[in-house]
């Protein structure tokens, strides 16, 4: 595959996305751009346990970022979400394989 995302970038983007509260903020971040502020507010966390996830994320390339002075904020980025699960689904179900449950 040319355009494939070599195997550590999948596997970085599935360990960034496995945490329950990088999740939470990347649905708080998913169509706004959020700062560290909001976030922590939102989520109800402290402001360095938000940029201790959003540095995951960051490096994983899941969040686009914008400063405006002083502020950084974030926003996820929906396309390479898009692109990581494509790819995923490209290596590990090339097929469109079942979703049955396996029986005995």
């Amino acid at each position: 595959m040319a355009n494939s995302i070599p195997l550590g970038k999948s596997v970085e983007f599935a360990k960034a996305i496995a945490d329950s509260t990088r999740q939470k903020i990347m649905r708080f971040c998913c169509c706004e751009w959020r700062s560290v502020n909001e976030v922590a507010d939102h989520m109800g966390v402290t402001q360095p346990t938000v940029s201790h996830h959003l540095a995951i994320l960051r490096d994983a390339g899941l969040v686009e970022i914008h400063h405006r002075g002083k502020q950084t904020f974030y926003r996820l980025d929906q396309g390479k979400i898009e692109t990581c699960c494509g790819e995923l689904t490209r290596s590990f179900a090339p097929k469109g394989g079942s979703t049955a449950a396996f029986k005995d």
